[in-house]
């Protein structure tokens, strides 16, 4: 069966080498690399480098967010940090990778955009499986024997391990490339460029923060989790089913982090094992400066990493990064301990 070509002949991009992706970015006019080493100041406005910078910022933002969404509605029902929810991020990529392959390239051979269509969601069913697993394997044992908070930690950063020196054990070192299931088209408005992929990534966080803030504030199970957070031990005189409203808060983080992997996967479609360690990490601290517990605030926060992280590379070298934003986001928690949006909560003895 043949395919119509879906790169567009007028661009020549290596779909499968993410820093060529971003060199795309980087490059608004077209021009090559090494030309684009050359411009001055003049070639590009101030404006138009700020607003590209920007729309770039909010790309990475919807990753943090989506990821720190997971983080906080784990944390705001059990008081629980599940270091594994970057891992879980990681194998949502995975699994979309497989997924892609066999409705894109195997025997099936679909379009890509009907391919597309089947594995959000079932990326989202399975990597919802797999957080659900690890509650049910590791959490749930010890939060029913009352173990001390520390040992639970323990045990989340060690399912995150198992999950990547497995995949390392049972898939390889070696790099996966994410096929390309869309065309990506090229919008300019002046000197600003945008990819349709890159608008979708943020219309597509934007419309899970809301939908999420609606589930959490007007059903009964977003009632529930939020009795939940605010008095556990009451929650089970009430007829409420504890367990069965923190297997619905794992299926919803663990989705929202399979999603965020189809989305890194097809932007930068390069994978491998340890994916999820450092941008699972980005976004705990971005759950903790928008104020961990709080939907809004993981949200918020997300964003103001991906904007702090692209605007620091724009005025100083790349190696600065991490180094300028992290010492901005110790700033704000410095200033407001709780995060932007969290509250403090007092114990009664």
């Amino acid at each position: 069966m043949i395919r119509p070509n879906r790169i567009n002949p007028t661009r020549k991009v290596d779909s499968k080498n993410p820093i060529h992706c971003q060199n795309l970015t980087a490059s608004p006019n077209g021009r090559s690399q090494s030309q684009a080493k050359h411009r001055t100041k003049e070639d590009i406005p101030v404006f138009d480098s700020i607003f590209q910078n920007l729309f770039n910022a909010l790309q990475w933002g919807s990753f943090y967010s989506l990821i720190a969404l997971g983080y906080t509605l784990v944390y705001g029902v059990l008081r629980l940090i599940n270091f594994a929810h970057g891992d879980i991020f990681m194998v949502g990529a995975y699994i979309a990778f497989f997924l892609s392959i066999f409705f894109f390239k195997g025997e099936l051979a679909l379009s890509g955009s009907t391919t597309l269509v089947l594995v959000i969601p079932l990326t989202m069913i399975l990597t919802s499986i797999c957080g659900v697993t690890l509650e049910r394997i590791a959490y749930r044992p010890l939060r029913r024997k009352g173990a001390n908070r520390l040992y639970v930690v323990i045990t989340a950063l060690m399912c995150g391990l198992i999950l990547e020196n497995g995949n390392l054990a049972f898939l390889g070192a070696s790099r996966k490339s994410f096929p390309e299931l869309i065309d990506k088209v090229v919008y300019k408005f002046g000197a600003v460029s945008m990819t349709n992929l890159k608008i979708w990534v943020v219309l597509s966080s934007i419309i899970v923060f809301f939908i999420l803030n609606a589930f959490i504030t007007k059903t009964k199970i977003g009632m529930a989790m939020r009795a939940i957070s605010y008095d556990k031990f009451a929650i089970p005189l009430m007829g409420i089913p504890i367990d069965t409203i923190i297997v619905v808060t794992f299926v919803l983080g663990s989705s929202l982090a399979g999603l965020a992997g189809i989305l890194f996967a097809m932007s930068y479609p390069v994978l491998d094992p340890f994916m999820g360690a450092l941008i699972g990490w980005k976004a705990f601290i971005a759950a903790v400066v928008g104020g961990i517990g709080d939907i809004k605030g993981a949200f918020v926060g997300g964003f103001l990493l991906g904007i702090v992280e692209i605007m620091a590379v724009a005025i100083f070298p790349s190696t600065f990064r991490d180094l300028i934003a992290f010492s901005i986001l110790l700033m704000i928690l410095v200033v407001k301990p709780t995060g932007l949006f969290g509250i403090a909560k007092s114990t009664k003895i």
